[in-house]
């Protein structure tokens, strides 16, 4: 069995234009742990205030089957382990694995660390063991070792020693620079494996854009943990990707990597990643992607019609992901019948709704809606189609008005709203700091009389994307909107020209679902 680490909160962060917040990481561990992922890298402790809460909001989650872990440093070279800060923030992380990195090039060592040879050897000794003292299961990553292989091979062969004797429990070779080819990365792994007994595990950048290979390369070498990101996000030119690596691991080299059954949430998993880093999802991304089984050519289409294996290397059902005939409304269908699945929606081929169903999915998203991310809106969505759902108000209208008299004094916006619920009519406006806030007061100023349960309600982030930059301010957006109620978080979506209807549609589905869930919740107890 293969392990797999993800280091998307933490390497993948690094990226150009990527930046989550404590939340968006928090859902984003739930969801790796619902794939199976075997070890989750948080962040690093004390780097800045983010990390620090998201280690301490990360102890009250329930996971499954991941570990959380903290990343750092060996100890400075002026400090003991014990008067180390780096170190004693891995311990106050809490979690129970930490990965530290240490340099295993020698010239790493005399230009940037500047101490001896066998001083580096020592920091690198005496920090595992302190944190090994300590009860931690103790990741090293052996930093730009591929590089210092080629350069002082006994020296790297060191460090590895070093860190078994220490009592690492992986030695993790990080081809930091990104520039090593397959073969280079197979001949290293196997003279290593050759030379140590401890667990070996491979960290790959994707500077030559071999990073799949060569995490590949590893494993087939003896490597028995692979780390890297969802979609391959990474500083520079990114991490190895996972999405490509797990289903290589489990389809293509016959070796588990996940739990059984898990492999099918893949591509939901690289979406719901992408959307929360607020990023086009890459459509010709392998296994995940939207093209990735998406059939145009006649002689393909004819072909992949009789049979699948004539132009598809793996069936698509396998990883999440649909076979796409692009002149033919039959595709898809099967992504409708799985989310039913996980919704508790009980419909099959036969159900009369479903082409309606998926007639509406495909013209929303060709008006810019994605519900990657807006599970809460694809919920809504399917139980409207099928009737199965009574709003709990309507809209009347609303108006909303900014205003700035230039005086140097702030903006503010207003809005006014009439709803009706049941047979009442409601008339309110609210202040805030913005339209999407003067809206969201309003709105629960309106329905709390109501829905008192509309006060455990908070808007957690708010998103905008542009859709088509090229037409400037006339761009259509879509904004997504993550919401929760101290039990559950959920995340809704709207699209349009206008920035505001966009954001009234993302902001009436939260508030909807809100009110859906907990009468689903009141009826079940009460059935009990």
């Amino acid at each position: 069995m293969i392990q797999i680490y993800d280091t998307t909160l933490r390497d993948g962060v690094q990226a150009e234009d990527i930046s989550f917040l404590v939340e968006d990481k928090l859902r984003i561990v739930q969801k790796l742990d619902e794939l199976g992922i075997a070890y989750v890298e948080g962040g690093w402790p004390g780097a800045n205030p983010r990390d620090v809460e998201f280690f301490k909001e990360a102890r009250n989650l329930s996971l499954k089957t991941a570990k959380i872990a903290a990343f750092g440093s060996t100890c400075h070279p002026n400090h003991t382990p014990d008067k180390d800060p780096v170190l004693q923030a891995l311990l106050d992380a809490e979690t129970p694995t930490v990965t530290i990195f240490g340099k295993t090039w020698d010239f790493h060592v005399r230009e940037a660390l500047r101490v001896p040879l066998e001083k580096n050897l020592e920091i690198i000794r005496d920090s595992i063991a302190w944190l090994k003292s300590h009860g931690r299961e103790v990741f090293f990553d052996c930093e730009h070792f591929f590089n210092g292989f080629l350069a002082n091979c006994n020296y790297a062969l060191q460090v590895v020693k070093t860190a078994e004797e220490a009592g690492a429990d992986c030695i993790v070779l990080c081809d930091t620079n990104g520039g090593m080819l397959p073969e280079q990365v197979a001949e290293i792994v196997r003279a290593v494996r050759a030379h140590t007994r401890a667990p070996l595990g491979i960290h790959a950048h994707n500077d030559s854009d071999t990073g799949v290979a060569n995490s590949l390369a590893a494993v087939r070498n003896g490597a028995t943990q692979v780390q890297g990101t969802i979609n391959g996000y990474g500083e520079r030119c990114g991490n190895a990707n996972l999405c490509s690596i797990i289903p290589n691991i489990q389809l293509k080299m016959k070796i588990g990597c996940l739990p059984e059954g898990r492999l099918p949430q893949l591509k939901e998993v690289s979406r719901f990643v992408d959307e929360l880093a607020n990023l086009s999802h890459n459509k010709h991304q392998p296994y995940v992607g939207d093209s990735a089984f998406a059939h145009k050519g006649g002689i393909h289409v004819s072909a992949v019609q009789r049979n699948p294996e004539t132009y598809e290397h793996v069936r698509p059902e396998v990883v999440g992901n649909a076979q796409r005939i692009l002149v033919s409304d039959q595709a898809g269908k099967s992504n409708i019948l799985g989310k039913a699945a996980e919704f508790g929606i009980d419909i099959d081929h036969e159900t009369p709704q479903l082409r309606q169903i998926l007639g509406t999915v495909k013209e929303l998203e060709s008006l810019g809606f994605a519900f990657e991310g807006a599970e809460a809106s694809f919920e809504l969505l399917m139980k409207r189609a099928l009737g199965s759902y009574e709003p709990f108000f309507e809209l009347i209208g609303f108006r909303l008005i900014t205003e700035n008299r230039g005086d140097g004094g702030e903006t503010i916006s207003e809005a006014t709203i009439q709803l009706k619920v049941g047979d009442e009519v409601e008339h309110t406006a609210a202040i805030g700091n913005g339209p999407v806030n003067a809206m969201d007061k309003a709105l629960r100023k309106a329905l709390e009389p109501f829905y008192p349960h509309l006060r455990e309600m908070d808007l957690i982030d708010f998103k905008v994307r542009v859709l088509a930059g090229h037409k400037g301010t006339a761009a259509k957006v879509r904004v997504l909107i993550e919401s929760g109620d101290g039990e559950r978080e959920w995340g809704t979506v709207g699209a349009s020209e206008n920035i505001i209807e966009a954001s009234w549609t993302a902001l009436v589905d939260s508030v909807e679902y809100k009110l859906l869930k907990d009468l689903e919740r009141s009826r079940t107890v009460a059935s009990h």
